[in-house]
């Protein structure tokens, strides 16, 4: 194992910048980078291509345990395969993301993909010097033991509006309105089966309301410069691979 590896768990709902800040925080201190997210979206592809209701919650656990995934974790190349096709585009439709939330509030598929999740971890902190894992309970339930946790949140108006800029390259009234379903029907949906709006006790919690990009990584970097809490793993067999 590399000399002091680390993990850094980031948590948020959509549009707190989770998913950005986490890269570039990756980048910046040389870690392997995981969304958690994206192995949901492409589950949901993988039962939506082979035709197996969503709804189905028995089938779409299967799926889980048994498709081809492969995630990349370099944060500068965050590639999603699935049976040696690249559908990292694919995932990010609205059609993807409007039917998502029918896989990731499924309690079977969530138990097996966070195995997976651990899997991914062991890996970087074995082979690497850490990784960045960014999700929705990744503080409290598949990396509750990281030396560094952080629940990135926003106001629901400002969440709103940096997904309507990334998904309609525009904050207006219409934009907004049209990102409504994806950002707060998502987080809603999900809020059944997580807890992603207020930090745990030894979370740190960073409101990005009224940070830029740069100044979110920045107290990101913060937080972790200020030091680590001592690393107990959780126990998980590691089995090896890359899903």
């Amino acid at each position: 194992m590399p000399d002091n590896p680390i993990t850094i768990a980031i948590d948020g709902p959509s549009g707190s910048g989770k998913s950005s800040v986490s890269k570039e925080v990756a980048r910046r201190l040389g870690l392997a980078y995981l969304d958690t997210g994206a192995m949901y979206r492409a589950l949901t592809w993988w039962c939506l291509a082979r035709g197996i209701d969503l709804t189905d919650a028995e089938a779409v656990t299967s799926a889980a345990q048994t498709f081809p995934l492969q995630i990349s974790t370099d944060p500068d190349r965050p590639t999603v395969q699935v049976d040696g096709r690249d559908i990292s585009a694919d995932i990010r439709t609205t059609d993807i993301s409007e039917q998502v939330f029918h896989v990731a509030t499924n309690l079977g598929v969530r138990a097996s993909l966070r195995d997976q999740q651990r899997q991914v971890i062991a890996h970087a902190r074995r082979d690497g010097a850490g990784i960045v894992v960014e999700g929705r309970d990744i503080t409290t339930v598949i990396a509750p033991d990281a030396e560094h946790r952080v629940l990135l949140t926003a106001s629901e108006q400002a969440r709103l509006a940096r997904r309507a800029r990334e998904l309609f390259e525009t904050d207006d009234a219409g934009a907004i309105e049209a990102t409504r379903a994806q950002v707060v029907g998502r987080d809603a949906a999900d809020s059944t089966v997580s807890a992603f709006f207020e930090p745990a006790p030894g979370v740190v919690g960073i409101d990005t309301s009224e940070l830029t990009f740069a100044q979110s990584v920045a107290a990101v970097l913060d937080t972790v410069a200020a030091g680590a809490v001592p690393y107990t793993p959780v126990h998980t067999p590691d089995t090896g691979g890359n899903r």
